[in-house]
């Protein structure tokens, strides 16, 4: 198809479907696997067509092959069934239309299926979406609770019932969805990350009713599992009954092993709460009266020590061996004072009999010189040198006389 072409030289639609469909008649024929969303069989039609679904993508084509090829499995395979075809890509020119022509084709078991969801819960768990450290614990009491089920579907029906009569003032944000069939993976993976999206929800519910494996194949969708591990919202898986148990058990943060189970594990029941709620006032009550009581029991036993009894007694008691403490310090006091006056005046009068003037009382007399330096031997005193002569009742000028004497001053 390595062309020139331009807007003056352009090729007829004829000759470009042509050249299409002679590349693709060079294609080999391959094994597709897929899910039969459309199946038409026209009565006396030589020919069945199909379309074939990828469940988790949404991408599809359309597959024709003889009646005699699809009635070989006619009996086993009708639309929502996996099947597996060997067909050759084929174009129809007139239309532009790309198809397969089947050669064959065979339904998917149930064995073959189980295997490749245990290979893909092998590859899942070895990236670490199972682990249980991501578990995220729900609320106690969420403000407003997604859940994601079939429209009128019995699930829905039991999930809200159960939880607004355990918990009246419960509310939902419901998304209805197909929750099997070729749709059912794209819608849940959209309700799950809307739901995960509002502020206001705490918790999600995935809820489905009881089915076969093929049933419940969109629950174990590799999509579906990891847009479930991305949440940030807690998620609750209630798919089935408990025998049941696809990839999206694994990976949500609680398993619940029915939709009545799961409105169980999500609200409280407000009579069990309030039962709760009276024991606990009960038991603080009690808690209480006991520490009243016990308080009390100590407060009278306090109260009958005799302090406590007689309070002033320990007052008066000081106040008795404080006086007679300032009773001793007084006569302490008087004895040392009086001991004190008597050295006092024991020493003044010792004082007074050796004093100078004590001396002069008997008669005797100092003499001195003009500054005052008093004489004690002759030699001092030099011939006609004047003196004062101190006596009992005052003082004198004297000079001495020339025989070595001392007399008045004339």
């Amino acid at each position: 198809m390595a062309l020139t072409t331009s807007a003056e030289a352009p090729l007829p639609v004829g000759r470009v479907s042509r050249l299409i469909g002679g590349w693709i008649d060079r294609l080999g024929a391959v094994w597709v696997e897929g899910q039969i969303t459309q199946l038409s069989r026209r009565p006396g039609a030589g020919m069945v067509f199909m379309t074939l679904r990828d469940p988790s993508h949404d991408v599809s084509v359309s597959v024709t092959c003889y009646r005699q090829v699809f009635d070989a499995v006619a009996d086993v395979v009708s639309e929502g069934a996996r099947v597996v075809v060997h067909a050759k890509p084929e174009w129809y020119a007139p239309r532009g239309q790309l198809s397969l022509r089947a050669a064959e084709v065979r339904p998917v078991g149930v064995g073959e299926l189980l295997a490749r969801l245990e290979q893909l819960r092998r590859s899942l768990a070895a990236e670490g979406l199972f682990a249980a450290e991501l578990k995220r614990p729900l609320p106690f009491l969420p403000r407003l609770v997604g859940l994601v089920c079939g429209r009128a579907s019995a699930a829905e029906r039991d999930v809200l019932e159960v939880a607004r009569r355990r918990w009246p003032a419960v509310r939902f944000e419901v998304r209805n969805v197909a929750v099997q069939g070729v749709h059912a993976v794209p819608q849940v993976v959209g309700a799950v990350k809307e739901l995960d999206g509002l502020e206001e929800v705490d918790v999600i519910v995935v809820a489905r009713g009881g089915g076969s494996v093929e049933d419940l194949l969109p629950f174990s969708d590799e999509q579906l599992v990891r847009a479930v591990a991305a949440c940030r919202t807690p998620v609750v898986s209630a798919i089935g009954h408990e025998p049941d148990s696809p990839l999206l058990d694994l990976v949500a943060d609680l398993r619940a092993a029915t939709p009545t189970d799961a409105a169980k594990k999500v609200v409280p029941d407000v009579r069990e709460e309030l039962e709760r709620v009276r024991g606990l006032r009960d038991r603080a009550l009690r808690s209480v009266r006991g520490l009243l009581e016990r308080e009390e029991r100590g407060l009278a036993h306090a109260l009958a020590r005799p302090v406590m009894e007689h309070p002033r007694r320990m007052v008066e008691e000081r106040e008795e061996r404080v006086e007679a403490l300032l009773a001793r310090s007084r006569r302490v006091l008087g004895h040392l004072l009086d001991r004190a006056d008597s050295e006092l005046a024991h020493t003044r009068a010792r004082v007074v009999a050796l004093s100078p003037a004590a001396t002069l009382e008997r008669g005797y007399a100092v003499l001195q010189r003009p500054d005052g330096a008093v004489v004690r031997s002759p030699d001092e005193v030099g011939p006609g040198e004047e003196l004062r002569a101190r006596v009992a009742d005052g003082e004198f000028a004297v000079r001495r006389a020339d025989g070595g004497g001392v007399g008045p001053r004339p």
